[in-house]
């Protein structure tokens, strides 16, 4: 059902600050800037040629970053995103074998343009899985 991994996104306290250590210290070509107001984050990508790397940073006090951030402080991994074929099978086959879709199970509008949705950690060894319909 999955296919390749999308992206690996980190939670910044501060997007700036960390735009600057990519750039300067791994050398790191950034996008541009990209607030997601539905989501709740303003975020920058560095792509690697074979995947990418989100940087968000919360977007207004009621952000999931942003509580994120509160455990996190410094920052850290907050999700992983592969990529799938058919998002709505996909999330009917999660759904069926026991799955939590975060929200109301609905597909949102992410940051390339594309249909995703979020998986709950709990049914995924810990980690909150983001899935995006290619």
């Amino acid at each position: 059902m999955i296919g390749k991994l999308n992206h690996v996104a980190i939670a910044v306290p501060d997007l700036e600050a960390a735009c600057i250590t990519y750039r300067d210290a791994l050398g790191a070509s950034l996008s541009q800037r990209q607030e997601l107001p539905e989501h709740g984050v303003t975020v920058v990508f560095i792509d690697l040629g074979n995947t990418k790397v989100e940087l968000l940073e919360p977007l207004g006090e009621n952000s999931p970053i942003a509580q994120f951030l509160e455990r996190n402080p410094t920052g850290g991994m907050h999700h992983i995103c592969y990529e799938v074929p058919d998002i709505r099978s996909a999330r009917d086959r999660l759904l069926a074998e026991g799955a939590r879709v975060l929200g109301d199970g609905e597909p949102k509008i992410g940051a390339h343009g594309k249909p995703v949705l979020f998986l709950h950690p709990k049914d995924f060894c810990g980690t909150l899985v983001e899935l995006e319909e290619v």
